[in-house]
Formats: C-alpha cells, sequence, structure tokens
C-alpha cells in the first residue's frame, strides 16, 4: 500500500474533487485528509466527501503532525510538486523513507475515464465555437495591433468571464508566428495576413487545446483547408496538415510516443523542412493542459485505450510565417480518434 502525500492542485483536485491554491492531502491507507486554511473551509467542507477537511495556519506544520501520529515508515512523493524549504521542513521532522516518483498523478491520471473524456469533449466543444467566433472578430479587426487581438482572443475563449481558459491564447501574424509561443508585438493586422490561433478552453477543470493557420483575405475560416498566395507557405501548409492527418491515421494503441512523433516527421522531412519542425509532435491533455502521454522523438510512454492527446505538427521559418495544425485525439479501439 503506498503512503502519499500530494500538493499539486491538479492531483488534489483528481483525488478529493476539490483543490485551491494552499493545500495538501495525505492518503494513509484507510485515512484521508485534506489540509488547508480558513479561507477554503466553507468550499473545502462542502465539496470534499471522501477525506477529512483539517483547517490549519500552517498546513505543512499540520500534515507533519498528522503524520507522526501515523504509524507509516516510508512516504510517496514527488519531487516536481515540491520546493526545497517545504521538503526540507517535511524530512527534518519526520523519520519516514521517501519514496520518490515523479509525475505520480500524472501516471495515476495517463487513461482517462469514460467520464473524463466527456468532459474533455465539451471543453473541445466550446474551443472550436470559440475559433469561429474570433474568425467573425478579426474580419473587423483590421488595423488593430497584435495585442489588442490577443486580448480579444483571451475575451472570447473564456466567454467573457464565464470560463477558464487552458492558457493564455496565442494570436501570431505572419513572421511571428514563427515563434511557436509567441508574445504579441505592436504589429497591426492587415488583410492578405497569415495568422496562427492556438487556444483551449477548461470545462469543470478539465482542458482544451487546438491550433490552426489561416489566411485572412477579406474573410477568414479556421477551417483545415487553406489556401496561401504563397508557393513556399503553400507548400508547407500542406506537409504539416499531411504529417497532422497521417500521425492521427497510423497511430495505434501499442505504439510509443515516439513511434507517433516520427510518422509525423517524417512527411515535414520528407518534404524538405525538417529542420524548421522544432517542437515535439504532442502531449497528454487532462486537468493539465501538458501531461502524460508526450508524443516526442524520446518517449517511450506505450500508448493505450484511454489516453488523450494532441497531434500538433508545425514548420516554423524565422522571418517568414510559422505554421501548425493541431487537433486532441482519444485512442479508441487500437485507434486514434479525433476530440
Amino acid at each position: 500500500m503506498n503512503y502519499i502525500i500530494f500538493k499539486n492542485e491538479s492531483a488534489l483536485y483528481y483525488e478529493v474533487g476539490y483543490s485551491c491554491d494552499n493545500g495538501i492531502f495525505l492518503a494513509l491507507g484507510d485515512e484521508k485528509f485534506f489540509i488547508t486554511d480558513g479561507r477554503y473551509e466553507i468550499e473545502a467542507k462542502k465539496s470534499i466527501k471522501d477525506a477529512k477537511v483539517v483547517i490549519a495556519r500552517d498546513i505543512l506544520k499540520e500534515a507533519i503532525d498528522i503524520l507522526k501520529k501515523s504509524s507509516i515508515k516510508k512516504l510517496v512523493i514527488d519531487p516536481k510538486e515540491w520546493d526545497i524549504l517545504s521538503f526540507n521542513r517535511v524530512k527534518d521532522k519526520l523519520k519516514v523513507e521517501f519514496k520518490f516518483m515523479p509525475d505520480f498523478s500524472h501516471k495515476k491520471r495517463i487513461i482517462k475515464s469514460s467520464e473524463e473524456i466527456e468532459l474533455i469533449k465539451k471543453a473541445v466543444k466550446i474551443g472550436k465555437k470559440s475559433f469561429k467566433k474570433m474568425a467573425k472578430e478579426l474580419e473587423t479587426l483590421i488595423g488593430a495591433r497584435e495585442w489588442e487581438l490577443n486580448f480579444w482572443a483571451e475575451s472570447i475563449f473564456r466567454g467573457f468571464g464565464k470560463r477558464e481558459v487552458s492558457f493564455m491564447p496565442i494570436l501570431a501574424i505572419n513572421e511571428n508566428a514563427a515563434k511557436p509561443h509567441a508574445t504579441p508585438t505592436k504589429k497591426r493586422l492587415k488583410d492578405k495576413s497569415l495568422i496562427l490561433l492556438d487556444g483551449g478552453v477548461k470545462y469543470k477543470r478539465y482542458c482544451s487545446d487546438r491550433t490552426r493557420t489561416a489566411f485572412l483575405d477579406g474573410s477568414i475560416d479556421f477551417g483545415l483547408k487553406q489556401k496561401f498566395p504563397s508557393k513556399k507557405m503553400q507548400k508547407a501548409y500542406d506537409l504539416v496538415l499531411k504529417a497532422h492527418d497521417r500521425a492521427i491515421k497510423k497511430a495505434r494503441s501499442g505504439m510509443r510516443g515516439k513511434d507517433i512523433d516520427k510518422i509525423a516527421r517524417e512527411v515535414i522531412e520528407k518534404g524538405g523542412f525538417g529542420k524548421y519542425f522544432v517542437h515535439s509532435t504532442g502531449h497528454g491533455v487532462g486537468l493539465d493542459i501538458h501531461e502524460m502521454p508526450y508524443i516526442s522523438s524520446k518517449s517511450k510512454d506505450i500508448i493505450e485505450d484511454g489516453m488523450v492527446f494532441t497531434i500538433e505538427p508545425g514548420i516554423y521559418i524565422e522571418g517568414e510565417f510559422g505554421i501548425r495544425i493541431e487537433d486532441m485525439v482519444v485512442m479508441k479501439d487500437s485507434r486514434a480518434e479525433v476530440l
């Protein structure tokens, strides 16, 4: 039996259906404790049913006191969750053997339940609608600066305050799109521009993630069929789309993450743009926007039914343009199904 201590918010939520920015969860056999401070007492006691809610000013001291009273000799801890100061406080006060297990919660969450998949599907659906709304706005925003466009994108994805975003949206124009995680500039939007939009929303804490690259020519549509005036741009786009489609079509349960990455990467390499594909092909999505499995050239994660991840190949040419196409898939009956 594993005796565990969690601090990460997503890990807390997965265990008890509630989290806050100052909480600790202890699983000590049949006993479970959620420790937080008085600011969260009402919500925690209302939301948490399968753990004892403990209120304390110093939640780490309270966790240490509870652990001291227990008879456990080993404690599982994810070193990625802890800063050195907090861990040293625990280590110095307890006579237990620490079992370091990086990504412990991510590994527990890697296979999504049918209920989780439905929540993710809902997030994806809302995210897709946000792309459509942003396309309509862009047609009226000619002359706006890139940072203004990013403000509009965030507002739309948030539903103007109705929901949370999975991450701050990325909207980049022309050469700024060559930066995969572009920061907005003062560059103004003009007609006949390439636009890369990457965004996602949360639905009941579960994330969505989607990217489209499109051409603004009076109007704009973030569909997969796109026409660009430049032959080089069109060739790059067609290669990215082909890599995206092939990776989804050929992904199978039992493959490793690096096998799926290779499928997409080979398409772009054979097209002569290999050096411009500078990131991995995808990543898991769930309570966190980046979680297991990882679809990269080094990933040994074994893909199984129930896993949810992105497929997002890209080509980025400095000073010219960037292209990325991203969709989320779930592995079902050994194949990838686009959400």
